[in-house]
This record gives C-alpha cells, structure tokens and sequence, in this order.
C-alpha cells in the first residue's frame, strides 16, 4: 500500500507495503515472510535440468515459491503444483523470459504470472525494443521485470528510460556474465536502477538467480542457484497474493543478509538486520541520484527523511561481501 501524506507542506509517498516480520493489512490479515527466486531456467529453453528437477531442488531448499521463466516459452506449472506445491509451504508461479534483441544488443524481460505467451517485439534500438516489449507486456496482466541490463552491455541508462510500465529492474543477477558491477564506462545495475528512480520512474529492485546449470553446483562459471533472491511480504503463499506485493514494492533483495524488519513513515526508514556474528554491517541510505545519504554501522540502522531526497531506499551490506536491498521511499509530489 502506498500512500502521499502532507507533513508541514512536505508530500511524501510511502510504501507502507515494505517487510516486516509480521504485522497486519487493514483487514486484519497476518501478512509473513516468503522466500522466492523470479529467473528460472530448465530443459524447455537453456537450462541443464528438467522442470522436476529445478523445482525439487528450490522446495529443499526451503525456498517458498519459484517462477519458471523459459526464454519465449511458458514452462506449465500445474503439474508441478500437484506434485511438489502445499498450502503456505511451497508454489511454483508461471513466467517467460520474453528473448528479444535489437541492434545485436540483447533485450531481455519476465513476464511473473499472466497469461498466454508474448512474443519478442523487436525494434531499431534496444530502446525501441524494450518499449515495444513493455507495451507488448502489459495486456497480458502480469509483473514485468527488466532483466540483466548490462549482460553484453544491452541497456544504457537513456535505454531503460524507455521501460516505464515495467515493475521490475534485476540490480543483482547471480549469473556469471552480466556484469552487474558495471565496467569502462558503463555504470553498474545499481546505478542504472538509480537512474530510473531519478528520472521519476517506479521501478522497485530484484535479485534473482537467473539459474541455468543444476548439474554442476561447485563450478564458479556455471549459472548456479542459491545465489539471489527476494523476499515477499504477503497474507498468503499464492500467486495473487504474490503478485500484488510485487506490484507494490513489498520485498526486499538480498544475496545472503537476512532483514527481520523494514519500516517506513513519513519521518523515518529503518531496516532491522538478523546479524551473524562476528560478521559486521553497515548500512547505506540513499537518495535521488545515487547519492548516499548516510551511512550506519550499528544497531539502529535508520535514516530521518529531510523531505529534500526525491527518494530514499536502503542498502545493507556486510563485511563478506553481501548484501540487501529495501525498496525505494518517494519523497515530494511526483
């Protein structure tokens, strides 16, 4: 849920829909914690393994709900839910990687949930590509996420511009070659994602593990799982619920820290971490542009909004190299 309330002439935007541990909608359901990857492969595209196999793994993995996103393909998930899904425990959701290219630069875009298949739509400029996409999209009633922006280096900052409409940006891939750390000069996906918040687009961030290769775990090359992941904060384990707080920014990403609370007020953004000793935390606050905000290195990780920030989100990290991502808090009237 997301709300404007006027403080003193200030306008803030503020996702109350961020995670908690647990808490209540205004209808008095107990919203909770699921774990879930968005960026799945198997043998019905490029993946190593058959659907059974990748959805077994991810259930004993404690994991509480995958999409299975083939490239131009829609993987059935029926069967699979009859097989490996239970009530509030485990749920595959259906998905396609829409595979498009333009101007030998790759375009690629989840379609999570909806319907029918959508095919590439192809343009130019890989700007005109992820418009036409996005457009293409949107009918088919699902959540659209904009994947792996500097894989071959295929979407510039000024390109994405072009993916209002789109729910999602992929800021942490856990594939070996999408360069999310950017390189020459090419900003990394963090950047890029800051850039479309800057530009006033809503678009909230996800990590995935854009999982290809189940057969080779220990190899560092190999498009593994188990690497990224979001966490949604939902009433219920099902596809409707799902989709609705991805829709509103109800999650966090995360590489491996564990949130045990956000919250968002008109006043404040906090984030509470589940620490694991002796490893050490810090965690940046950061506003329109990019630019950090401030930076906390113990207990209470929280920033007070001046009302001057355009947005602020939250990046925890910690001293092995994880790190979690809270979605963005828009600050004044957009």
């Amino acid at each position: 849920m997301r709300a404007r309330i006027a403080i003193g002439g200030l306008m803030l935007l503020v996702a109350f829909g961020s995670p908690a541990v647990s808490g209540q909608q205004p209808g008095g359901e107990t919203l909770r914690w699921f774990k879930g990857n968005t960026h799945t492969h198997t043998l019905n595209s490029d993946g190593d393994s058959t659907p059974d196999e990748v959805v077994r793994w991810y259930r004993e993995q404690r994991y509480h709900f995958l999409v299975l996103t083939d490239h131009n393909t829609v993987t059935p998930v029926d069967g699979l839910n009859a097989l490996h899904g239970a009530p509030d425990r485990f749920l595959v959701i259906r998905g396609e990687e829409v595979t498009d290219s333009a101007a030998k630069k790759p375009v690629h875009l989840n379609l999570i949930g909806g319907e029918g298949l959508v095919a590439p739509q192809g343009g130019a400029t890989p700007a005109e590509a992820l418009r036409r996409d996005v457009a293409a999209m949107l009918p088919a009633k699902g959540i659209i996420s904009i994947n792996h922006p500097n894989f071959e280096w295929g979407l510039t900052g000024e390109d994405l511009l072009s993916g209002k409409g789109a729910h999602l940006l992929e800021i942490a891939n856990a594939h070996p070659v999408v360069n999310n750390a950017g390189g020459g000069a090419s900003p990394n996906t963090e950047a890029l994602w800051d850039s479309m918040l800057t530009a006033g687009i809503t678009v909230y961030g996800v990590a995935s593990d854009d999982e290809h290769e189940l057969k080779r775990p220990w190899a560092r090359g190999a498009a593994r799982p188990g690497q990224a992941w979001i966490v949604v904060r939902a009433p219920r384990l099902t596809a409707e619920d799902i989709l609705a707080s991805l829709s509103r920014g109800d999650f966090y990403a995360s590489t491996g820290i564990e949130l045990t609370d956000v919250q968002a007020t008109p006043r404040r953004v906090s984030v509470v971490i589940k620490e694991q000793k002796p490893t050490r935390y810090s965690v940046q606050f950061i506003g329109r542009g990019g630019r950090v905000l401030r930076t906390v290195s113990s207990e209470p990780y929280q920033y007070d909004i001046a009302g001057d920030e355009g947005y602020v989100r939250a990046k925890a990290v910690d001293s092995n190299g994880l790190a979690a991502w809270t979605q963005p808090v828009f600050v004044g009237a957009r």
